[in-house]
């Protein structure tokens, strides 16, 4: 067999984590599969009456393998598909010519009978998908077992949460790494619905399989069972949901990833040091560097991954019966969606399982505001006392000396009190009850999936 093409090259796919899917996704996986699909065409029909089974076996065996050997020349056929527009109609012709010379008894129109190229290439397309997305939900669960073991050890550990990029209150390491299963776990859901909502598709040229009539709601059944896809109710030719649902939770994947990405990018960095990856990345010029680079190449592939969900979104408007361009457009965008969304899965997942937590920086980062950060707590305190409770506060944190410190405060409060106020692990609110509900929605959440 030949060796399967990477779905874009060598030099990127691996740093950008679409090694796994580069043979899934592959311009010789999709002449695979459209292949699959006219096989198992062949023998839902023979199941139907429609083509005697002697015709079903022989091109069975010959496209089985012709899917074996890999023996399609991708480029000439892609040469021959410019012509009408798709690479099914050179692809049935080859079959035939390659049926034809095993046995001549075969009519060449047992192959591909009452069928259009919208129906083989979409079905194919569906196999690529449910394959491919089968590997990208298993990073995804890796990733979130991942989460879900920083979330429980580090339900305790302290942080200093930040909003609009300045530190604000405290929180815990528990409970940011909870928000990262909790995104992980709704896009996971959200791809294995729209991944279990492909059907099979076979409609003829026109959708209403009038050149198999009465037997086309039977031949499309009797297809979506030999290649093990969900029957398709009715034809969707142009009715493309099905498609932009799959996208969309594609999109929601890579926006799930890249939070993460960010997060880790930012705590990794110098002046943080809260987190670092187990196998950090170096630089050609600087000795020193240890770089975040799986969480770097995850946000990298998913910033990629809105523009194509864009792309299929504004491609739904198939008009009529066949869309003239609208699906064309789609081939490349979905493939590339897989791909990029799987890489960027697989990349954060590498990040998340080997992340070496930091508290010491955390605690250190804690206490560089000189308890600023509790200024909340302080003014609670501090407004039972005087009505200017907020501005003496604000006041305070201005002059940069510590709240213990600031004579306006303890003439007030004394600054044995104000201290107490200033430990971040008495100021957490609902940070373990936050972690414990994140933990037990996922988990059970996940034993109704079994």
């Amino acid at each position: 067999m030949n060796t399967p093409e990477p779905s874009r090259g060598t030099l990127f796919d691996p740093t950008f984590g679409a090694g796994d899917l580069s043979s899934l996704l592959s311009d010789r996986a999709w002449v695979s599969a459209m292949v699959e699909v006219e096989a198992a065409l062949a023998r839902a029909e023979a199941t139907c009456g429609v083509i005697p089974a002697t015709s079903a076996r022989t091109i069975s065996s010959v496209l089985g393998r012709i899917v074996t050997d890999g023996s399609v020349n991708i480029g000439a056929l892609g040469e021959a598909a410019a012509a009408g527009g798709n690479p099914v109609i050179p692809l049935v012709k080859l079959l035939r010519k390659e049926i034809a010379a095993a046995d001549p008894a075969v009519p060449g129109d047992h192959l591909h009978k009452g069928a259009t190229s919208q129906d083989v290439l979409d079905t194919a397309l569906v196999l690529l998908c449910r394959r491919s997305g089968a590997r990208i939900l298993a990073s995804l669960d890796d990733a979130i077992v991942c989460a879900e073991a920083l979330a429980r050890a580090h339900r305790s550990t302290p942080i200093a949460a930040r909003t609009l990029g300045q530190q604000a209150l405290p929180t815990t390491f528990g409970v940011l790494a909870s928000g990262w299963m909790t995104g992980l776990h709704r896009a996971s859901r959200a791809l294995s619905d729209a991944l279990a909502a492909l059907s099979v598709q076979f409609g003829g040229a026109a959708g209403t399989s009038a050149a198999l009539h009465p037997h086309g709601f039977d031949v499309a059944d009797a297809l979506a069972d030999e290649l093990e896809l969900p029957r398709q109710g009715v034809p969707w030719h142009t009715e493309r949901t099905r498609i932009a649902l799959l996208a969309s939770a594609l999109g929601t994947v890579a926006g799930a990833v890249a939070k993460i990405a960010a997060d880790i990018v930012f705590l990794s960095s110098t002046e943080v040091g809260e987190v670092s990856e187990g196998s950090p990345g170096g630089s050609s010029a600087m000795p020193h560097k240890r770089n975040p680079v799986a969480a770097i190449s995850a946000r990298a592939t998913a910033r990629r991954v809105p523009g194509l969900v864009a792309t299929i979104l504004a491609s739904m408007d198939h008009e009529q019966q066949r869309a003239a361009g609208a699906w064309h457009a789609e081939w490349e965008t979905l493939t590339d969606l897989l791909r990029l969304t799987g890489g960027a899965a697989q990349r954060i997942a590498g990040s998340l399982g080997g992340l070496d937590v930091h508290p010491e920086a955390m605690t250190r980062n804690l206490d560089i505001t000189g308890g600023s950060m509790l200024a909340e707590r302080v003014t609670g305190l501090l407004s039972t006392r005087t009505d200017s409770a907020r501005d003496l506060v604000t006041a305070a944190c201005r002059t940069g000396r510590p709240l213990d410190e600031d004579p306006s405060l303890l003439e007030y409060l004394p600054a044995e009190e104000i201290r107490g106020l200033l430990d971040p692990v008495g100021y957490l609110g609902h940070a373990h009850d936050i972690v414990d509900r994140a933990l037990d929605a996922v988990a059970r959440d996940q034993e109704g999936m079994r």
